[in-house]
This record gives C-alpha cells, structure tokens and sequence, in this order.
C-alpha cells in the first residue's frame, strides 16, 4: 500500500504560548528564537496551522491497494478536515481542508492528560452508477457526538458543520472510496480538548478534526461467523459512567480482554453488566443481537451501552420483515439458548456469530445464508451502496 510522503506533515497546535510535545512521534516540540519569544510565531496560537490545498501531485487511482485484500488498516489519504473552538463557551469556527499530517498538542492539553476526547466512525460508500459517493445517516453520527460533548463537558459541532465537514473529507479524498463491493472510505470524526489545562478542568479550547481510510471487512474472518468469549472478569462499563457515549477512555480499557480472548483464537469477547454480572451488554466495539423463535431482542441501551447507529438501523429493517424486536435485560441463558445471534456496527457491519463460550462450554448457532442475519446484512448495504431504494431518507448522497 502506498504511503504518501504528504502523510509525513506536521500540524501544529500550541496553547497559549506554552511548549509542545510531538502526539505522534513523542518528543517535546523545541522553541527557536525570534521576536524574542522561544516559540516560532505559528506556535503562539492554538489555530491549526493549515496547509494549502496543492493536488497537483495527485493521480485519480488510491495508489497501490490491493482492493481485493482490504482488511481494517490505516491508510493515510490526501486531507483531513480541521476545525477550531477557541474558548469552551463559543461556537466552532469555519473549519478547512489540511494536508494528512501529524498534529502537535501542547502537553498539558485536556485530552492528554485527562482523556477529555470523543470519536465516531461513519462509512462513504461509491455508488453503484459511478455518479457520486452515499453517506448513511450522518446526522446520527453528529447527534450522538453532541450528546457525549454534553456528557465530556465539551461543545459540539452543528448537526450542519458535522454533515458538511464528513463531505469535504470524502471529496477530498475520492481516489480512495474503494470500487463498490471492495469496501468503503471509514471516516473518523475526532474531538478533542487541545487546550493547556493544569487542574482537574474542562480544557479552555477544543478542536474538532475528521481523517479517513479505506477499509475492508472489520474481524480477519472476513465475511465469516465469528467466535465469542463471554469476559467474566472485566468489565466494560458501569451504571453512571461513559458506557452509552463514545468517549475514547471506553476503549483502551478493553484491549486487556479483548487480547486475552484472541490469543485463545476468539475473534472479540462479549461483557456482561457489573452489578449482576449475568445480563449481556456488548462486545469491545459493537451492539449485540439474538434470535429466538420470531423475536429479536438486544441488549437495552440504558447509559452502559453505546446506541449504535446500525444497531437502530437494524431495529427497524427486522421489524420490517415482520420479526418482534424488544430492547431488554438479555441474560446469559437468553444468549446461550439463542437459534441465531449477530453484531451490529459501522465497522463490523452486519457479523454473525457460530460460536460463544461461556464457562468453558462453547454453544453453537446458526449460520449461513438462510439466516435473518444474512438477509439483513442485504437489505442494509443495498441501502449503503445505493442499490436498493432508500425509502427511510437514511442516506446522503455526495455527488
């Protein structure tokens, strides 16, 4: 895969003055004099310092990918979208299109040493006709993006100026959507506190920040059925914490379990609650579904688990084919006596599980593809990829 050397720039930020250490290569950033101050004069200010869109160096292919062997890597693309908030109380400012680079951070800023940071993830899809590029739900993604800002003490991108920047990202980078039925281009939107901040605070300036990169199937499996471990010893999340907003602090916490579990050849594990410690919640990053009978239930979402956007998407498309779907406690014996259980995500997609193991006894469900997992994973990329009608108003085409 192709590594472009515009990926090698740096973006700067600083916070009043103060020094810098390098996120992405580690090293304290050194002042040189000039004007009397230790700092070039671009790092006495915490406004990104952009790049100029140059794209003469640019060809129409997304360089040397295989598509056909497209797992969920990073490949660092053209641009990135930036966009500042200068002090907590105010509105974001317009935001522009920068060279993909590293970024600097003061290293007291509020998401260095207080994890004060949000991410989601969205998918851009090329269209069946060639004609332009789909978008699914993106409002949702701003949507739940402010409702953690409020939970993080942090503001929030407009519904609009989230749309509009996950566009300008994707047109920046279209020679990397890769070819319909090969994957899409994953779109991470990030916001962070980059303001200095001593104490225990809200950081005092934010920035919000958009890259992308394309992608494959999430799990090694590919389109396979993947298998489960039940975690009894770790837990996700808790009543009262961060578990139902995509804060960045939920995840490094997983990595433990989740490597454990792979290193037993599992492809994820599944949590449970942490007060009784016998209902499911979800796996390390996607929702939780089991089919019994003709009902289909998963896992409520009451402040311990994310609400995914694929997870309400699927609601709706196994109601429509005439399923009962009850959003619930799901305990161990629901999901062990289960016929069929699946996962739901942005990365994952539609995933169906063979196997869980739970106490050292592995259970087995059904697969293939006479399954509603199967069918709903149909009906959900036709959607995506724009090759089926979209009579929800769910996507959003970028022409």
């Amino acid at each position: 895969m192709a590594v472009l050397s515009s990926a090698r720039r740096v973006l700067p930020w600083a916070c009043n003055g103060q020094a810098l250490a390098r996120v992405s290569g580690g090293a304290l950033g050194t002042g040189r004099s000039g004007g009397g101050s230790l700092l070039q004069p671009r790092w006495r200010s915490s406004l990104p310092q952009l790049d100029p869109v140059d794209r003469s160096d640019e060809d129409s292919s997304g360089g040397d990918i295989e598509w056909d062997n497209l797992g969920f890597g990073l490949t660092p693309t053209d641009y990135m979208y930036v966009m500042r908030c200068p002090q907590a109380d105010g509105g974001f400012a317009r935001g522009e299109l920068s060279r993909y680079g590293n970024v600097e951070l003061s290293p007291s800023s509020g998401v260095l040493n207080y994890g004060q940071g949000l991410f989601e993830g969205l998918k851009a899809y090329r269209r069946a006709d060639g004609a332009g590029y789909m978008l699914f739900r993106p409002e949702e993604n701003a949507r739940r993006m402010q409702a953690g800002a409020e939970r993080m003490c942090m503001p929030a991108p407009s519904v609009e100026q989230f749309v509009h920047a996950v566009k300008q990202t994707v047109l920046a980078n279209t020679r990397w959507v890769p070819p319909q039925g090969k994957g899409a281009l994953y779109i991470r939107p990030l916001l962070i506190g980059s303001g200095a901040i001593l104490g225990l605070a809200p950081a005092p300036e934010y920035t919000f920040m958009i890259y992308a990169s394309p992608v494959g199937t999430y799990f090694k499996e590919g389109m396979s059925a993947i298998h489960l471990l039940v975690e009894e010893e770790f837990h996700r999340a808790m009543p009262g914490g961060t578990g139902g907003v995509k804060t960045i602090t939920n995840y490094a916490p997983v990595l433990k379990a989740q490597m454990d579990a792979k290193s037993k050849g599992f492809a994820d594990v599944l949590y449970l609650d942490s007060v009784h410690k016998r209902y499911v919640e979800e796996a390390s990053s996607c929702n939780l579904f089991v089919l019994k009978g003709e009902t289909v239930a998963t896992p409520a979402t009451a402040g311990t688990i994310l609400p995914g956007i694929t997870r309400r998407s699927i609601i709706e498309l196994a109601r429509d084919c005439g399923y009962q779907v009850e959003e619930r406690l799901v305990s161990v014996d629901d999901l062990i006596g289960a016929d069929e259980v699946f996962c739901t995500g942005t990365a994952v997609g539609v995933t169906p599980v063979s196997t869980v193991t739970y106490q050292g006894t592995r259970y087995e469900f059904r697969t293939g593809e006479d399954t509603l997992s199967r069918k709903l994973y149909n009906t959900l990329t036709s959607i995506q990829m724009g090759l089926a009608e979209d009579k929800k108003g769910w996507t959003v085409a970028i022409d």
